[in-house]
């Protein structure tokens, strides 16, 4: 059996704040488009099932709803935190987050959960779970810890999910979806008889929490220390009867790549956006960015093509969501920020908004456009 490749003593915090800090902006997890839409594409099937529109979530990101299904396209975590929080505002509905869970099985997962599949143990299965989260969209760090127990003979791990950025809007809504679909891959594997000792959540019981109980099998707690499923630890040495040696090589050195390359995605795409953010108004190049980077031209664009990105698109993304928040902010005209975001010529602006989001400035500022 090989153990888990991460550890971590139990975290000694309570429940993050509620503001997400300003600073949080500047961290390049938090704004560089390398998270795949694997849950937000979940989100937008549930929402076509109600017969809602989910155009109006993207308003001033740049994205579209073809772009939430392709597979190539990657988000920064402020868009898709964002998405979320449009989209429990429009269902409006307690649990969503289990039931976004409860909608995934070990397909969706990708490759990440074929590699699951054919390993040879179910402790091999979690420790590539857990080294491989980032190239399935997940939203949330995980690490397994040992549990310490006073109990004899108590042996027992857990899975720990830690929020990326403090933000109570979101909190239960990601853990949610994160234990359900993970409890949904880990009886796959494991068989219908997989029941977790239990589940630890670090803020209070929302209203729907007997739906907890129900959907998870075990105990719940609320107001513990850390977000985890904590699990007999005999079900490491479980075999898998779907293992299969050659198949879980080639699905593990497909993972090995795929993260690598969201490593060197967020380090090329979060300096250009860096750099853009500072400079919108002065309406950069390609070779102005290449230039500050030290880097030619050519390389720079290879570089974005490596990663699925184009330059425009980063380009308009940034200033779309300059934009927005601008107006939002309503301080300055609508000609004020298309000069801010690089726009001389006002009716341009107005023409390039309408194409980033389907909507005029105007019609955002006067709140028919429903936005964050």
């Amino acid at each position: 059996m090989t153990p888990p490749r991460k550890s971590a003593t139990v975290a000694r915090k309570r429940a993050a704040p509620r503001a997400l800090p300003r600073h949080a902006e500047l961290d390049s997890r938090y704004t560089a488009a390398v998270i795949p839409t694997t849950i937000l594409a979940v989100v937008a099937q549930l929402a076509d099932a109600d017969g809602i529109a989910v155009e109006p979530w993207l308003a001033g990101l740049g994205l579209t709803r073809a772009q939430i299904d392709d597979a190539a396209v990657r988000v920064s975590y402020r868009q898709a935190s964002l998405i979320i929080k449009r989209a429990l505002r429009t269902f409006g509905r307690s649990g969503f987050g289990l039931e976004v869970g409860a909608h995934q099985s070990s397909g969706t997962f990708g490759i990440m959960g074929l590699a699951m599949m054919t390993a040879r143990t179910f402790g091999d299965a979690v420790a590539i779970g857990v080294e491989y989260a980032d190239i399935t969209g997940a939203l949330m760090d995980v690490e397994v810890e040992h549990v310490v127990s006073n109990r004899p003979n108590a042996h027992e791990i857990a899975l720990v999910a830690r929020p990326r950025f403090p933000d109570d809007e979101i909190l239960a809504f990601l853990c949610e979806e994160l234990f359900m679909s993970t409890l949904n891959l880990a009886r796959t594997l494991a068989g219908s008889t997989f029941v977790p000792q239990r589940f630890e959540f670090t803020y209070p019981p929302p209203p729907h929490a007997a739906a907890y109980r129900k959907r998870f099998g075990c105990e719940v707690r609320f107001g513990a220390r850390s977000n985890r499923m904590v699990v007999a630890a005999h079900w490491l040495d479980l075999r898998l009867p779907t293992h299969h040696p050659v198949s879980a090589q080639q699905a593990l050195a497909i993972c090995r790549e795929q993260s690598a390359q969201i490593k060197r995605q967020s380090e090329v795409i979060a300096s250009v956006e860096r750099i853009l953010r500072r400079r919108l108004a002065d309406n950069p190049t390609l070779g102005d960015v290449a230039q500050t980077l030290n880097l030619s031209e050519r390389t720079l664009r290879r570089q974005l093509a490596n990663a699925g990105r184009a330059w425009r698109d980063i380009h308009d993304q940034l200033r779309a969501e300059r934009a927005f928040e601008l107006l939002r902010a309503g301080a300055l005209s609508i000609a004020e920020i298309g000069g801010e975001v690089g726009y001389s010529d006002a009716r341009e602006f107005r023409r390039a908004f309408k194409r980033w989001t389907g909507a005029t400035p105007t019609a955002m500022r006067a709140g028919s456009v429903v936005h964050g």
